[in-house]
């Protein structure tokens, strides 16, 4: 069974969410080149600021994770998580979920 705080998403997918946002082709493909280069596996905080160096807003940024299929409570929860920890990054407290795709 599959780790409950996973949240997996095809390649294919993922694109196609990331250029309905009008995110640029170079900036997807640098955020695969990103997930690649950790097994295509990253933290759900490295992955907010993945998508918000790829120039999505936070509305925006929820709105993926809603097609991801997470529940608006959780993804507060995540965004906050990512909030607390660009303030307190030097204790490398961050939220044990994570986001793959295959």
């Amino acid at each position: 069974m599959a780790n409950p705080s996973t949240f997996t998403i095809t390649r294919m997918e993922l694109r196609k969410i990331l250029a309905t946002y009008g995110v640029p082709e170079s900036k997807i493909d640098s955020i695969f080149s990103s997930m690649e280069k950790s097994h295509r596996h990253v933290s759900i905080v490295q992955f907010i600021g993945l998508l918000e160096r790829a120039g999505l807003s936070r509305d925006r940024v929820m709105n993926v994770f809603r097609r991801m299929n997470m529940n608006d409570i959780l993804i507060e929860e995540v965004l906050n998580m990512a909030d607390q920890s660009r303030i307190n990054a030097e204790t490398g407290r961050l939220y044990s979920a994570s986001v793959e795709f295959g």
